[in-house]
């Protein structure tokens, strides 16, 4: 075997609040209610530096980890003159360890005029706030003890970061129509849902609902998470629409999208039965495209069913939204902006691969932006899969060819610690995408079609009794270990010498040939201390053999095996092989 770096493997009561409360009352200094801080007059410790708010996640803040987001309802105004918003938060947070101060995070550009304090059973804290580098801070009078639900009233406003290029980067996209109308949408996944609400900006925790009370100037209309819960028209011309989530959902998932919007509406039968609301806004020129597109749409969701099981937010609706841009996965509506068109394969791509994201992001969530691979790799290897269905195995090894060479690997797919990402899109970048998906092809190889698709499934619904649920009780966080779990449960067998050469380093194994003699040798080249079984297929005359590599080497009589082909059809992933097609999409997606 040959020698390169080291190996890399894995990382492995109600009356004792009121009491406490009620002491802390008596005894804490006197504070203005809704005073704002000017400047951090020592209460900012020196050594919690504060970045901007044009990233996510990472590790998280100590204070952070010490309460839990449980309810966001936001009541804004949508202003598209002033490419403005304002209005107010109101945030509802579980105290899970004592909290001497709320840490929250917002964008720098919004300005924020207010904030109050409650407790539940005792009503208003006196408090103060200081909103500096991207971080809204909240000091409240009192310590407040663990179980405490605390809710945070913030009054703000102003003209949130415009995205350069959605949805690559994130922000407000004001867009209008061919007759002038506002369009506006919003994309948060890399910079976080801060850039225009205040909230926990972190992976690993989720808002247990959110409403979304959206004032907009007529004839615009706003489709969002969730179900609508009212539209109510103003005097004044103006309209408010009420959305409203009741499933676990991501801050970068809460969107907006206001436009000249004609509501598409039907109806799909789930897996399970469930009939449920399948619906399109369409901007009024697309509205035949879009109702042409829907029954595409509807086998999408049909060859996911089969494969994942049903559909998570089968209690709410499955909505898909028109957009300026080309796409994002917002929980219940997928933003879509390919304008109808079809890739390689005969079908559209870009609807295909977001739906996915419904079961990878949004049912199963990476607790850490480290594990972002099993958001994007799992569900460009869906598409393989489809492509696979809809025109047999040539599409299929033929989509694998082309996201090959896409592949870069200069860093470990994985991170070691804790990730941002942007340090994510900056060191590991499309690496999610098409290292991950091919990842899953060589691990059919190894372990066959109905494995691999008995793991995708057990990975979206671990107990089967989860997917009769729908109150959200099968959404969860993940991370890397629980998917190779759930391959050795699946399998029966330790695989972890496979994920620690694929996930945890950045060299890909390289196939060493030499000639000894009449001995032709072949040897796996991976990091020092790493081990690589790999089995390898060779093809000689047409017929192919599939040949064990226990100790990561074979020997073959050379004059034998003359002219032979080396894993012909291009299962694994290695150094030494390269792509021969291009990029047929033109650019890559979310």
């Amino acid at each position: 075997m040959g020698t390169m770096l080291p190996c890399l493997k894995k990382n492995p009561s109600n009356s004792t609040l009121m009491g406490t409360l009620f002491i802390l009352l008596l005894t804490s200094a006197c504070f203005t209610d809704f005073q704002h801080v000017n400047d951090k007059n020592g209460l900012v410790k020196d050594d919690l530096q504060y970045g901007g708010s044009n990233d996510s996640g990472g590790v998280l803040n100590s204070l952070q980890a010490r309460f839990d987001m449980q309810h966001i309802e936001l009541e804004l105004k949508i202003l598209p003159a002033s490419k403005s918003i304002e209005g107010s938060a109101l945030l509802d947070v579980l105290v899970v360890e004592p909290l001497e101060e709320i840490l929250l995070d917002l964008d720098s550009l919004l300005i924020v005029s207010k904030v109050h304090l409650s407790v539940k059973g005792t009503g208003s804290i006196p408090s103060r706030f200081l909103h500096v580098d991207g971080k809204l801070h909240v000091y409240p009078s009192l310590l407040l003890p663990s179980q405490s639900l605390v809710s945070v009233n913030v009054v703000y406003g102003g003209q949130p970061l415009k995205a350069a290029k959605a949805p690559w980067d994130g922000g407000f996209t004001w867009s209008a129509t061919e007759d002038g109308h506002a369009w506006i949408t919003t994309t948060m996944q890399g910079e976080g849902g801060d850039l225009w609400f205040p909230c926990k900006d972190h992976p690993s925790d989720k808002a247990e609902r959110v409403d979304l009370k959206i004032s907009v100037p007529e004839p615009l209309v706003v489709a969002a998470n969730g179900k609508l819960i009212s539209s109510s028209k103003h005097s004044d011309g103006w309209t408010t629409f009420h959305w409203r989530t009741s499933y676990p959902i991501s801050n970068y998932n809460v969107a907006l999208n206001i436009g000249p919007y004609e509501w598409i509406e039907s109806k799909y039968t789930c897996i399970d039965g469930t009939v449920m609301p399948f619906h399109f806004w369409a901007l009024p020129e697309s509205r035949k495209k879009a109702e042409e597109a829907l029954p595409e749409f509807k086998r999408h969701m049909a060859f996911y069913e089969r494969i994942l099981g049903p559909y998570p937010f089968r209690n709410e609706k499955y909505g898909v939204v028109e957009t300026p841009h080309l796409g994002m996965e917002h929980q219940s509506i997928i933003a879509y902006g390919n304008k109808f068109r079809r890739g390689p394969h005969g079908y559209d791509w870009l609807h295909h691969h977001e739906l996915g994201h419904e079961w990878w992001g949004n049912l199963v969530t990476a607790n850490d932006w480290r594990h972002f691979w099993l958001h994007e790799g799992l569900c460009t290897y869906m598409q393989i899969l489809y492509a696979e269905e809809r025109q047999g195995m040539m599409a299929y090894h033929h989509a694998m060819y082309v996201d090959r060479k896409r592949i870069k690997s200069e860093h470990t797919l994985v991170p070691a610690e804790p990730a941002s990402f942007d340090l994510m899109d900056d060191q590991v970048g499309e690496d999610v995408y098409f290292k991950g998906s091919w990842i899953l092809h060589t691990l059919r190889y190894l372990i066959g079609k109905k494995d691999i698709e008995k793991v995708l499934h057990r990975f979206a619904y671990p107990d089967s009794d989860l997917e009769s649920t729908l109150e959200g009780q099968a959404i969860r966080f993940a991370g890397t270990q629980d998917f190779i779990d759930t391959v050795h449960q699946v399998t029966g067998r330790n695989l972890d010498w496979f994920f620690d050469v694929y996930l945890y380093n950045a060299p890909l194994p390289r196939l060493i040939e030499r000639l000894q003699g009449a001995q032709w040798i072949l040897e796996w080249e991976v990091p020092e201390g790493c081990s690589f079984p790999m089995p390898l297929e060779v093809e000689l005359g047409g017929h192919v053999t599939q040949h064990k590599m226990e100790q990561g080497r074979l020997v073959l009589d050379a004059e034998t095996w003359s002219g032979a082909v080396l894993d012909p059809q291009c299962w694994i992933l290695m150094e030494n092989r390269s792509a021969l097609m291009g990029n047929p999409y033109g650019e890559s997606f979310d």
